[in-house]
């Protein structure tokens, strides 16, 4: 026997264990995702992914506002208000999806044909503005646009939830029951794939604006709108896909229905095994319904009336009913699952109504950091391939660790991850590039800053759909995901309405043009760095608030 083991044979067993461990780790987070997977699975994710394929227009709408509309700061985050508004009719359409199980496709036709009418307002608007013009004003043609195409996703996404429920079979290939446990594991699964397939939609988002937007910087006026058009052309994809998902949905039943007709069941056997018992068809819930419906009357009353602060009013008076319709809707739970179930919704309420800087930060990054469409794409490339990727990493953690140890890790990264926006703003890329022959400049901070927060955003809003597909009520899955939803997206209002306010208190303006060239408003970055700094205190104080009273009140027999 040799006295001297070689390197190479010394190191052997620390290289194989290593490799075991990888692939235990690859085999518990993403073989066995891709082992679960089923075909009917596959029509909601394919209405999912158009969803997260609506970001392919969201770099081109920013610059179109910045080069073609004189809109403010202040009335782009008052826009943004009302553009998350539509996601609170969640509440009584997500009823009638449960009500109406058997007619909840129409839905998606109503909703793919209002994202099709909002996408060729704006192709229109880039291709014959003198037209549009004519008829109405651009911005306001801007601001329909922008509050039908919501409208459209709410009544998809509200259906996609549904069909994530109907997906998941309840009986194996001999037509027996399957086990409680397996049908809560399926349901889990069938959560992870759907936030999968959003993320890996605004993935080919990213790859399609990184291909589409090559070499734009050193194009003229009109070759510039000539692709920002070509965009708005191919996300009209987007409600095809939805109707597809819905068209293979009603193909899959029908194959099903041939294959069990073929063994000899009879209609009304088929109709159990295929869809919803008339056991679990939910009565008609009138608060849920005419709250809802009161909301809306409510929401649309405010927004047209002259009224000063109808903002603050019509949020305030959302959340009072929405918090009401919760409380009603969930009278019917064990009190520690109400509790547990609150305490998790206020914890990523506060974590997700956290304000942002603004269309100012990205105005100034485009003027200031020179930071391009083809460059802006890169960012969002690698946001979305790294979110999809810390999904699989963190799908562990998510698991075993509770809400609030979730979102206080969360916090923690992304307050230290905004250092580098605001030091950014005081010159550091400067003496970086100084330093470094050039090589750590604006851009590689902010690739690097990108890399490491990305993956932290979408992670916050997974543990809260996986309570709702494991422990609500079989009859009320689409109510419940439409009622919390709705709640969870009010703070993206609160979020929206703090970001106005902050706008208000820090001026940051854009250089704006009228058609002659002349300059009518001057860019003004001064108080930017301010607005920065109190973005990113306020994204460490309110979640950490919230856990402090949930663990105190909702979460206290949880501890």
């Amino acid at each position: 026997m040799p006295k001297h083991q070689s390197p190479i044979n010394s190191h052997a067993p620390t290289l194989t264990t290593f490799l075991l461990l990888c692939r235990s780790w690859l085999d518990r987070n993403i073989y066995d995702l891709a082992r679960q997977m089923r075909m009917s699975y596959v029509p909601p994710l394919m209405v999912y992914l158009a969803a997260g394929i609506s970001g392919l227009t969201g770099i081109v709408g920013t610059f179109f506002v910045k080069e073609y509309l004189g809109l403010s700061a202040e009335f782009l985050a008052t826009l943004s208000f009302w553009v998350m508004l539509p996601w609170a009719l969640k509440m009584p359409l997500g009823h009638l999806v449960d009500l109406l199980w058997r007619y909840k496709a129409g839905l998606i036709y109503l909703g793919a044909a209002l994202i099709g009418v909002s996408l060729l307002i704006m192709s229109n608007l880039l291709s014959d503005l003198e037209f549009m013009t004519h008829l109405m004003p651009a911005e306001d043609w801007y601001i329909l646009a922008s509050l039908l195409a919501p409208i459209g996703y709410v009544m998809q996404d509200i259906v996609a939830d549904a069909m994530t429920v109907e997906a998941v079979d309840r009986f194996n290939e001999q037509n027996q029951p399957l086990p409680k446990e397996q049908i809560v594991l399926a349901h889990t699964t069938m959560q992870t794939l759907g936030r999968v397939a959003i993320i890996s939609g605004t993935l080919l988002v990213a790859v399609a604006n990184v291909y589409l937007f090559s070499g734009i910087e050193l194009m003229s006026t009109a070759d510039k709108a000539a692709v920002y058009l070509s965009i708005y052309h191919w996300a009209l994809l987007i409600p095809i896909i939805s109707i597809f998902g819905v068209a293979l949905a009603s193909y899959l039943r029908s194959q099903d229905e041939w294959r069990l007709a073929a063994l000899g069941y009879e209609l009304e056997d088929i109709k159990r095994l295929l869809g919803r018992p008339e056991s679990e068809l939910p009565e008609i819930n009138w608060w849920l319904l005419g709250g809802g419906l009161g909301f809306t009357l409510f929401a649309a009353i405010m927004g047209l009336a002259d009224v000063r602060n109808n903002e603050e009013i019509v949020f305030a008076g959302s959340l009072a009913i929405v918090l009401f319709l919760m409380w009603r809707l969930t009278q019917e739970l064990p009190e520690r699952d109400r509790n547990q179930l609150y305490g998790t919704a206020f914890v990523i309420f506060a974590f997700r109504a956290v304000p942002s800087t603004g269309a100012g930060e990205t105005w100034w990054m485009i003027d200031e950091l020179n930071f391009d469409q083809q460059f802006l794409s890169q960012l969002s490339l690698i946001t979305s391939a790294l979110t999809l990727l810390g999904m699989f990493l963190f799908r562990r953690f998510m698991a075993e660790r509770s809400i609030t140890h979730i979102i206080i890790v969360l916090t923690l990264a992304m307050t230290l991850l905004y250092l580098p926006n605001i030091a950014l703003f005081y010159g550091v890329h400067e003496w970086t590039q100084a330093h470094t022959g050039g090589v750590v400049d604006a851009r590689f901070i902010a690739l690097i800053d990108t890399a490491l927060e990305s993956p932290l955003g979408q992670i916050a809003m997974i543990p809260m759909l996986a309570w709702i597909a494991n422990s609500a009520p079989e009859r009320l899955k689409a109510t419940y995901f439409a009622v919390m939803a709705a709640f969870v997206n009010l703070a993206l209002s609160l979020s929206q309405l703090l970001t106005k306010l902050l706008n208000q208190w820090f001026l940051v303006t854009r250089e704006i043009k009228d058609p002659s060239g002349m300059v009518t408003v001057t860019a003004d970055y001064s108080e930017l760095g301010g607005l920065l700094i109190i973005v990113m205190l306020l994204g460490l104080a309110l979640p950490m608030l919230a856990i402090f009273i949930a663990n105190r009140t909702f979460l206290k027999e949880s501890r």
